[in-house]
């Protein structure tokens, strides 16, 4: 087997299978397939099985108690029955969290955000508490054995559509099928249209271009916005007898909710209270940033959202990807000051250009669920595994010299002020504007031709948003290559957001300069500046990498 192909360690968290066997996973073995199968054929109906108490089990991204399904769905079921309770449970797997990169301030921003749905929820005398799994294959059977300590007789979920986590609810739905008077049910939440659902103009096949399927989603809301859009009620109280009843629930330690893990405590060249002020845990945060969008910022976002320098961005990332705030939430708010309308088929109004971003998101989700291979460090065009990377390429003096590259990289010193200034930005606020995320990204696996999957593991081992859908299609290899000296000086004309994060270049009278010191002004300014030279020359190494995709595509024979 090549070396290209498989990561020869089993600790290793880059390593993926072949090409060959990630299509067959999407045709032949898509864990979402194997879920829906089993709960479709071999899970008691929810009407079959005698309400006791009722479980709602939150996951990563879903973590509020307005409009979620899943959670609503459990209310609704406890309702049924005056003896049974509401309980909610979280999985804390730290090792499930090394395994995936989460970084520190992900972790942080999760676990603020539990702190504040338990105080919500024991408002409600509902109790949340969190479960923690020692090993990663300990997730399914301690959830059950929760389920069974306390007498569960539904479990409620929102589905993830990872395949890690679809393996995990299949491992669960079998564990609770041998149950008596247990059932499971999973449900579709993360999304306004389910993914898969859009199909082309012949109904036969899902759509996989964005274009056609952002018009097709903004038809298909706007006629159908009573099914797609009605938000879920929040769940009901529990008696106070059940809180009585539940009562070590409430108050047991083992329970709490965890401190931030030794393995997720943040980087030196982070300060925990400046990112925890930058981005507040939980829905009511969520939901005071939506409207100071939507009143102060909307109608300039689809002029100048590409300007990293323009504070003209919601910034709303990592509650969507936490699930803080729902994605029917801010469509319907979206509406609201749209005059009430659902039509936002019209890109240049600056409600349009945003939803068409809460589009992308579903989009990048609707592919996660096709191509479930792409949550598998692989392409999701698999004929770019054959790429030969400069950090693997088995030439000693090239490795050695992409390695050197990939910690200028990470260090924001590679000598193009974008590309650093973005990297100083991520590496500081655990956050970076997307336009500069796009052109980091391109110059990782283009200009220096280092493997796209550490690029995308940095990023996930430092974003306090980190989603995989939008990561995976955010690194996807590709011939669109991002030229950081023309997209600094169309985005950022007066160099604002190179000055902000570059101070070596403060003193660059142009925003031109800024873009480009070494090109504009010379290596000896650049030296005397404290800059950093180029460390590749853009031209010659676009030529590399083109050259080098088209040899590995053609090397792969799927």
């Amino acid at each position: 087997m090549s070396k290209h192909s498989r990561s020869p360690s089993a600790d290793d968290p880059l390593r993926h299978p072949s090409a060959k066997r990630g299509r067959q996973i999407d045709e032949e073995d898509a864990p979402l397939s194997h879920l829906e199968t089993f709960i479709s054929d071999s899970m008691p109906a929810s009407d079959k099985v005698k309400p006791r108490n009722i479980l709602h089990w939150f996951r990563s991204k879903d973590l509020r108690i307005q409009d979620n399904k899943a959670l609503s769905a459990a209310s609704e079921k406890a309702q049924e029955n005056k003896d049974s309770a509401l309980i909610c449970l979280y999985l804390f797997s730290p090792k499930d969290m090394e395994w995936h990169g989460t970084s520190a301030a992900r972790t942080d921003f999760i676990l603020g955000t539990l702190k504040g749905i338990r105080e919500e929820l024991a408002g409600k005398n509902i109790p949340l508490v969190c479960v923690t799994a020692e090993e990663r294959s300990d997730k399914a059977s301690s959830v059950l054995k929760f389920a069974k300590d306390n007498d569960i007789s539904h479990m409620f979920a929102n589905i993830e559509y990872e395949v890690d986590e679809l393996r995990r609810d299949v491992k669960v739905a079998k564990l609770v099928a041998e149950e008596k008077e247990m059932t499971f049910k999973p449900m579709h939440d993360q999304t306004v249209v389910l993914p898969g659902h859009l199909t082309g103009a012949d109904g036969s096949k899902p759509m996989k271009v964005f274009t056609p399927y952002h018009k097709t989603w903004c038809k298909y809301v706007r006629d159908n916005v009573d099914e797609l859009l009605t938000l879920a009620p929040e769940p009901k109280a529990n008696s106070d007898s059940s809180k009585k009843a539940l009562s070590n629930l409430f108050d047991s330690e083992e329970y709490a909710v965890p401190s931030l893990p030794e393995s997720k405590q943040y980087p030196p060249c982070q300060d925990p209270a400046h990112i925890r002020k930058l981005w507040p845990p939980g829905h009511t945060a969520a939901q005071t940033r939506l409207s100071h969008f939507l009143s102060k910022k909307v109608k300039t976002y689809a002029l100048h959202r590409s300007e990293p320098a323009k504070d003209c961005t919601s910034r709303l990332s990592p509650y969507f990807s936490s699930g803080s705030l729902s994605a029917r939430e801010a469509v319907v708010a979206c509406a609201e000051h749209n005059g009430n309308s659902y039509d936002f088929s019209e890109e240049g109004t600056g409600v349009g250009a945003w939803v068409r971003e809460i589009c992308f998101r579903e989009f990048y989700r609707h592919m996660l669920a096709l191509y479930p291979h792409t949550s598998m460090n692989l392409p999701q065009n698999l004929k770019f595994e054959g790429v030969i990377w400069e950090d693997k390429c088995g030439d000693k003096k090239r490795e050695e010299a992409a390695e050197e590259n990939w910690h200028k990289w990470v260090e924001g010193k590679t000598g193009y002020p974008l590309v650093d200034a973005g990297m100083r930005q991520l590496n500081s606020e655990a956050y970076l504007h997307n336009r500069a995320r796009m052109n980091v990204a391109s110059f990782l696996r283009t200009n220096l031709l280092v493997d796209y999957r550490r690029g995308e593991r940095y990023f996930a081992e430092t974003l306090v948003d980190w989603d995989l859908a939008n990561n995976t299609q955010g690194w996807e290899p590709s011939y669109t290559v991002f030229n950081p000296v023309a997209q600094a000086d169309r985005l950022d004309k007066e160099g604002e957001y190179i000055k902000h994060w570059v101070p070596e270049l403060k003193g660059v009278k142009t925003g031109k300069a800024a873009a480009d010191p070494e090109g504009r002004l010379g290596p000896k300014e650049v030296d005397n500046m404290g800059y950093v030279r180029k460390c590749v020359n853009f031209d010659e190494t676009k030529v590399r990498a083109v050259e080098t995709y088209k040899k590995g595509i053609r090397a792969v024979d799927l």
